[in-house]
């Protein structure tokens, strides 16, 4: 199971009223293919309610809100996608990890919810995630990108000795 950034939809399914340059074509291109083996449920994933939030939240723009509602309904109905809830407290951890790691607190979040959950890699557009453990040559990584999800898209597998060693000795995220 990996994690699945809110970007990676976003890139799938939002119509932009401009021109797509060649490196973005090739993500959005890139993206559709993730979400099509989901779809076809040769791909299990995580996500939490925030990040479809924030999926929700750009593709409103693009996107008539009967599909809209339809498509985050239908990712809840997928036995392959796990969407984990978010609380309050667990929200503020995340938060002041995102301090720590100098990163937006839904990167954070999906940091804390990997580690929480043993999830050891990610799918996402976001160079942030490269800055936890170092560039994406660090051995902290091991780069998986297949061909089919070509080299614009980031999957990066972490070592859960990673997440133990940077973040266990920290209480503040019991309870997730």
């Amino acid at each position: 199971m990996k994690f699945l950034d809110a970007n990676v939809f976003i890139y799938a399914y939002y119509k932009p009223k401009r021109e797509l340059n060649q490196k973005e074509r090739q993500m959005k291109e890139s993206a559709k293919n993730i979400v099509a083996e989901i779809s076809e449920g040769k791909e299990e994933v995580a996500t939490t309610v925030v990040h479809l939030s924030e999926v929700a939240k750009i593709l409103k723009h693009g996107m008539p809100i009967n599909e809209l509602n339809r498509f985050i309904l239908d990712l809840f109905m997928l036995d392959n996608v796990k969407i984990y809830d978010v609380t309050k407290k667990a929200y503020f951890a995340a938060t002041e990890l995102g301090e720590e790691l100098k990163v937006d607190p839904n990167d954070a979040l999906a940091v804390e919810i990997m580690r929480a959950n043993a999830i050891q890699g990610i799918y996402s557009f976001d160079s942030d995630f490269e800055k936890i453990g170092g560039s994406r040559e660090s051995r902290s990584f091991r780069e998986a990108i297949t061909a089919t999800h070509d080299q614009l898209c980031v999957f990066l597998s972490f070592p859960f000795s990673f997440f133990l060693s940077f973040l266990q000795s920290d209480h503040r995220f019991k309870g997730f």
